[in-house]
Order: C-alpha cells, then structure tokens, then sequence
C-alpha cells in the first residue's frame, strides 16, 4: 500500500525498466515537480498543489521518503541516510547527473504524450534541484526551475561551482535553449551552504541570458523552518505579499506559465 496525498490521485508508472507511485493533480501542460529531501512533505504538496492550481498537469513522483510525513530531524537523517547509499543518486558528482534522472527523462517524456503543448517544466529542489537542467537531454523539458540545487555536496572549489550535469546534458540544455527556447530559473537563500553562491555564478557564465537567477537574504527566510534557511518554495516560504520568498513563489509560477501557456 502507498500513502495518500491530499488533492491528488495516484497511478503507478513503470518507465526505464522502474515502477514509481506517481501523483497527480490539475490540467494543462505537464509539470514534474521533484521532491527536496526528506520527501513529498506536506509543504512540498502544497507548492505542487500551487502548480497545479495555476493551470498544469503536476506529475508528482514518489522518489525516497513517505509521503505527507512531515519535516523532522529524525526524517531529514532517515531520508538522507537513504540516499547517500542509494545507487540512484551521485552526492559528488560534478560532472555527472544521477542515475534517476534517466527515469526523470522517460517520465517528461510520457506526461508530455498525456498532455501535449509546447514542452514540459521540471522543478527541482535541494538534492533534485539541478535535475531539470540534466532532463533536458532526451526530453522535451523546456521550463526547468532549480531551487536550492544542492548536488553536487559542496566539499571542494570544484563542487562548489558543479552543476551535477555532464558535458552531453549541458550541450543538450543549450540546444534546447537555441531551438526550442527553454529557460532555465534557479533560486537559493545567500547564506545557505549546501547551495553555495559559486553555483550560480557557474550558470550565470553557461547559460548567459538563458538562466535568471534569484538570491534571497537568508534573513528573510521563515524563521519556523530548519536552520539554515534552504527551502526557497517550501519550508522557509514565507506566503504573504511583500515576502521575497512569495515573490520567488509567485515568478516560478509565472515563469511556468510564460514557457507552457500559449499566449
């Protein structure tokens, strides 16, 4: 038996030789929204939620963790335990993407024979964070948002400034960029150290004009959240009109709509 997410119905898929528990949720292009750890919390169901609601087909995929169990020390530990040892995640790959991603790939591409439209978006988060950037190869992904991209972990100057994608994943974002005029949005607190400032410094140099990128003061970060301020869209938002949290909320949605809706 899987777990329930309020709102959402769920359907196994069996794509890339793996079946996954995924949940779905509203109408329209397809929107894959990947899980920070520990899992697909009840903050992180209520931005997917927030997604769908703003006229997408979300594909919520169940990656590690239990659903709608809520943040905790004790998850966070249990969770992360679980994916430095699992073989289809690399921590410290800088030059590599993590072997799920592959899935991720067959995932966008199914969602996008259900829904259709022009493409599809990715948002990704903390230990997914840079995973839409890497789907752009073999997939129709063309909206990629990066919150917190946290891989690889950030131990060496190299790390720092890694993007957790390969040479043949970049080279593919940038065609997807040339031809079908994807976007990349990546987002992070300034003092969050799993997600350091020479990251984005790397995707500004890439990506150019093609990347925007949104770098919150951690003192505006919601202070009931874990410490250190980490979780742009979930966590750490702070939903109130004025907050630079919602204003990154509010632009992820727009940034959907501006690459997905037809205008």
């Amino acid at each position: 038996m899987h777990a329930e997410v309020p709102g959402f119905t769920s359907t196994h898929l069996t794509l890339a030789g793996t079946e996954r528990t995924v949940y779905l949720r509203g109408q329209g292009p397809a929107v894959i929204v990947m899980t920070e750890v520990p899992g697909i919390t009840p903050a992180v169901a209520a931005f997917a939620t927030r997604v769908a609601d703003a006229g997408f087909r979300v594909y919520l995929p169940q990656l590690f963790g239990t659903p709608m169990r809520p943040v905790s020390p004790a998850a966070l530990a249990r969770t992360f335990a679980h994916v430095c040892v699992s073989r289809e995640f690399r921590l410290l790959a800088a030059d590599a993407s993590s072997p799920i991603v592959d899935w991720l790939r067959a995932l966008a591409r199914h969602a996008h024979g259900e829904c259709g439209g022009p493409g599809v978006g990715a948002v990704g988060m903390c230990v997914t964070g840079n995973f839409g950037l890497a789907m752009m190869l073999n997939a129709p992904v063309i909206a990629a948002v990066l919150s917190q991209p946290s891989l690889p972990v950030p131990l060496t100057a190299r790390m720092r400034a890694g993007l957790h994608a390969s040479p043949a994943e970049l080279a593919a974002a940038h065609e997807q960029i040339d031809r079908r005029g994807a976007r990349i949005l990546a987002m992070r607190f300034d003092n969050d150290p799993l997600c350091p400032g020479a990251r984005f410094e790397r995707l500004r140099h890439e990506f150019a004009a093609a990347v925007e990128t949104i770098e919150i003061p951690g003192r505006f970060a919601n202070p009931q959240g874990p410490r250190p301020p980490h979780s742009v869209l979930t966590n750490h938002l702070i939903d109130e009109h004025g907050q630079p949290t919602r204003a990154a909320l509010d632009r992820t949605l727009a940034f959907l709509r501006e690459q997905l809706l037809p205008a």
